[in-house]
């Protein structure tokens, strides 16, 4: 990376760091980088690619630099989704200069790597030290992608899976949860409940379990759940899985109520579920969504 200055790399960040800003709730990876691309001018350097490898030289460089910014506490990664942290927004509030702002990320960095168990080691030379740790970055960025890649396949999937055979993917975890889900809603106006399960298989332990299913791309506002809730009994709870995710305010909306309790389960819940009771499924459930376990060592950088 001995061709871009930190300060250039700096100017980088803060400007990701704007992208960020005006999504709390944070981008996948691939869309802030390109939201980064779209509100720069690359140089030519920049612009071009590694040989060995054919990946743009613009996306390493900032892949490389929120390593520093992750370690340091001013973003969060998870599941290929970039956010910012309310210390990283302080930061990007006190180091107005791209060459500080970067500087004291690397700082953090440092600090962090210093306070790693780990056996001591001889001294080296810094150009020693900084080609490890450029190598303990690649391996970090490597997992990134390979993480980021799966996951957006996954998702990709689930979007494009026939709406009641999702419906059905959502009943058979149920199942493997341990619930016994007495109706699935056949194709047609289902009046807002898609499955009814019970924690008994006739049905006589309360509460009973309404689930309303959504395979779609958008957010779930706070309208269509205020709907959905007003279905919600006394004796009832609600799930509410969309693969869109929902806006803050249907999430705020959850949270307050008391009496018509609703969970919400985005796709990553979703997904995190699935993996957990993969092994209760039967294999009819599994061929709806599946997915097999990959083993990496995990980067300490």
């Amino acid at each position: 990376m001995a061709e871009i200055t930190r300060r250039r790399t700096g100017e980088l960040l803060r400007e990701l760091f704007d992208v960020l800003k005006e999504t709390p709730e944070g981008l996948q990876a691939r869309d802030a980088l390109k939201a980064l691309e779209s509100r720069v001018t690359l140089s030519l350097y920049e612009s071009g690619s590694y040989e060995s490898t054919g990946e743009r030289r613009f996306e390493k460089i900032v892949r490389f630099a929120t390593v520093d910014c992750v370690k340091a506490g001013w973003m969060l990664k998870h599941k290929g989704r970039w956010t910012l942290t309310p210390t990283g927004l302080t930061a990007y509030g006190m180091y107005a200069d791209p060459e500080a702002f970067y500087k004291e990320a690397v700082k953090l960095y440092n600090a962090w790597k210093a306070s790693q168990p780990g056996p001591s080691a001889a001294p080296t030379s810094e150009e020693s030290t900084l080609g490890q740790e450029e190598s303990e970055k690649e391996s970090s960025i490597t997992f990134e992608q390979a993480e980021e890649q799966a996951w957006t396949e996954i998702e990709q999937y689930l979007q494009a899976m026939n709406p009641y055979e999702f419906q059905d993917l959502v009943a058979d975890l149920l199942t493997a949860m341990g619930y016994h889900v007495a109706w699935i809603s056949p194709p047609g106006k289902d009046g807002g409940v898609d499955i009814l399960a019970y924690n008994d298989p006739l049905g006589t332990r309360p509460p009973r379990i309404k689930v309303q299913v959504k395979r779609i791309s958008q957010k779930v506002t706070v309208e269509g759940l205020r709907s959905f809730a007003s279905l919600i009994g006394n004796d009832d709870v609600g799930l509410f899985v969309s693969t869109g995710g929902f806006t803050k305010d249907a999430e705020d909306f959850a949270r307050a109520q008391e009496s018509r309790k609703v969970t919400l389960i985005a796709v990553d819940k979703l997904v995190d579920l699935w993996i957990t009771h993969y092994g209760k499924l039967d294999d009819m459930a599994r061929r709806r969504l599946p997915l097999t376990p990959i083993y990496f060592l995990t980067p300490q950088t």
